[in-house]
């Protein structure tokens, strides 16, 4: 064989490299040696790698290479008239899209339903107010002390209630009938003690639940505000204790039994501008036992809360739907727009005067009417005074659980706090319900009020504000079953109304209907003694 013949040779053999030679560390590994191959195979784990022509390879990626226009090239074509128009053109259409755009958003701003501004309200508008007048009583197990310890101790309990304040007392020193016994300043040691009541006001703030104080002067007589010829000492020691109980951390006075009050509205109208003067956000309640429409709003105007008995006589008249909303809407009417306070009595337990099958349906009409919901203590629990033919009804014990009256007496439990608390179907579960609803939703908070027709025996009307949810309540307080055909009269100066075929049940007093459940307004059926809330949203 030539030279040249074995260099040609010797450069193949550098083109196929065996891997055995190359790494032999990466040889299989086998238990015995292979046999000698055969002449002309190639031996086990040998791969063979075609290395690639460097040079080739170099020539073929640079042909490959794109290298684009320069920078003069490129300088050059965007100032050509048809780069020039293009980028004219462009520019347009991007501003004349952006205006677009924005003339859109104004016309859609400028058409849109614009919102009603909202009505200036305080606390005491935005939740019910819960009456504690007998401490002792509403401890439960009867004691000697520790009332006021014993309401700190249940305010858990109450704000479960979604109450905005408690109105509590009177509780302050008072000799009957003697003025110069009467400390307005100092709480009566057999209820607490002044720092129990400033721990309670602590306590409860905390809570955010404020403390009204019931200031009535004379409360354990019959003559609640003292003698005639007694007045102006009367009103020396009232403006001491107004100024003191409000700056020692108080929210709000109530005085009860004004309509026994000489000269009601001079007084009056001295201590509201006295609490507004040391705070815009303090509260002066006036109560009232008369019941004659014209003397009850007399005190409207120097009073920012008013509760009454109102409505205590409605019973004795008519308990007919049509009675109920001729009462209402004279109330509203009178009232003029001044915000109103809601209660059956003045200082009873609404259980106290209601029949037992309207309890629930008046718990809904409280919570839904327009103004503030006012409340005794039990009422969520269906309590009512235990009273004994000709003898005056004394404050009635709260039923905390069955061994509230201890041994001697049981109670059922399903008239306790404990048995109603976890039972959704209990009169308790439905005040919760109601409070919550009564202070979230804005048309119930301070919404429109319109009666809607309906016959004689049901009273059903409307809350509604701005683009919020609209609420239809439908009472019936006949003894039969009754079928609403409900329909929006006509409202002057008002948004446009209309109903919709079916609205959302919010909750029946009776349970009848699933709540959520879509139910007709025209063709509405509605249970004796049973009291609807549904609501439909707003449509533009």
């Amino acid at each position: 064989m030539s030279r040249d013949t074995d260099v040609d040779m010797a450069e193949v053999d550098m083109k196929e490299v065996e891997l055995n030679e190359l790494e032999t560390e990466k040889q299989p590994m086998n238990a015995a040696a292979p046999p000698a191959a055969a002449a002309g195979t190639e031996k086990n784990g040998v791969v063979k790698v075609k290395v690639a022509d460097d040079e080739a390879d170099a020539a073929a990626a640079a042909a490959a290479k794109f290298t684009g226009l320069s920078k003069e090239e490129l300088l050059k074509v965007a100032g050509s008239p048809a780069w020039v128009r293009t980028r004219w053109a462009l520019l347009l259409l991007f501003w004349l899209g952006w205006l677009g755009m924005l003339a859109g958003a104004v016309v859609i701003i400028v058409q849109a339903p614009r919102c009603r501004e909202l009505p200036v309200q305080r606390w005491w508008h935005q939740g019910a107010l819960y009456r504690i007048g007998a401490l002792k009583a509403f401890q439960g197990q009867p004691s000697n002390n520790g009332s006021l310890a014993a309401v700190k101790a249940h305010l858990d309990y109450l704000s479960t209630l979604k109450v905005k304040a408690l109105v509590v007392g009177p509780i302050h020193k008072n000799l009957e009938d003697d003025l110069a016994e009467t400390n307005l300043l100092q709480i009566d040691p057999s209820v607490g003690s002044q720092e129990e009541f400033i721990q309670l006001l602590e306590a409860a703030k905390k809570k955010n639940i404020h403390i009204i104080l019931d200031l009535t002067p004379n409360y354990q007589s019959h003559n609640s505000w003292f003698l005639k010829n007694e007045s102006e000492e009367m009103n020396g020691k009232m403006k001491e204790a107004l100024s003191f109980w409000l700056k020692a951390g108080v929210n709000g006075i109530q005085l009860s039994d004004v309509h026994k009050l000489t000269d009601a509205a001079s007084f009056l109208s001295y201590w509201s501008n006295l609490t507004h003067s040391i705070s815009d956000d303090k509260v002066l309640i006036v109560g009232t036992g008369a019941s004659d429409l014209s003397e009850i709003l007399s005190l409207l105007n120097d009073t920012d809360l008013l509760s009454s008995s109102y409505l205590e006589n409605f019973e004795r008249k008519s308990s007919s739907g049509k009675a109920l909303r001729t009462l209402v809407e004279n109330y509203l009417s009178a009232a003029g727009g001044r915000w109103c306070g809601w209660t059956y009595s003045q200082v009873g337990n609404l259980a106290s005067y209601v029949p037992a099958h309207l309890l629930r349906l008046y718990h809904l009409l409280l919570f839904t009417l327009p103004g503030t919901p006012i409340f005794s203590y039990g009422d969520e629990i269906g309590l009512q005074a235990a009273t004994l033919p000709g003898q005056p009804a004394e404050a009635p014990i709260m039923l905390w659980d069955e061994k509230t009256l201890g041994p001697s007496e049981s109670v059922n439990l399903n008239m306790t706090v404990q048995g109603q608390n976890n039972d959704p179907t209990s009169l308790l579960a439905l005040f919760r319900k109601l409070s919550d609803s009564r202070g979230k939703e804005r048309s119930l908070l301070h919404g429109d009020f319109v009666v809607l027709p309906t016959q004689d025996n049901l009273f059903a009307y409307l809350r509604y504000w701005d683009q919020n949810e609209r609420f239809v309540i439908v009472l019936n307080l006949g003894s039969t079953s009754q079928e609403a055909d409900l329909r929006m009269p006509p409202v002057a100066g008002s948004q446009k109304l209309e109903f919709p075929e079916k609205a959302a049940l919010v909750l029946s007093t009776q349970g009848g209907h699933q709540d959520g459940s879509m139910l007709p307004l025209r063709k509405l059926a509605v249970a004796p003694g049973e009291g609807l809330l549904l609501k439909f949203p707003y449509v533009a």
